[in-house]
């Protein structure tokens, strides 16, 4: 997990279980803080993970899909160094 200001990033094996674990821990944060998620804003990605995987479980975590390599505080996240 790595976080900034309001921007959590979670990194973890893609399975089914851990989409679950993910959107629990999502909700727990909103039930403990009182606050809540902007959903709008949430996105859901993989490295070497096929998008028909990661489309299903972006919709169960009800949230857009992103590709990657992505931009993250003007560092790279996902792609290869020194191309």
């Amino acid at each position: 997990m790595l976080q900034y200001a309001n921007d959590t990033l979670f990194f973890c094996e893609v399975t089914k279980e851990n989409i679950f674990v993910l959107k629990s821990i999502i909700r727990c944060f909103e039930l403990a803080s009182g606050l809540k998620v902007n959903y709008s804003k949430r996105r859901l990605g993989g490295k070497s993970v096929d998008t028909t995987t990661i489309r299903r479980y972006a919709t169960i975590m009800n949230c857009d899909t992103m590709t990657t390599p992505f931009t993250y505080l003007d560092m790279l996240v996902g792609g290869i160094i020194g191309k």
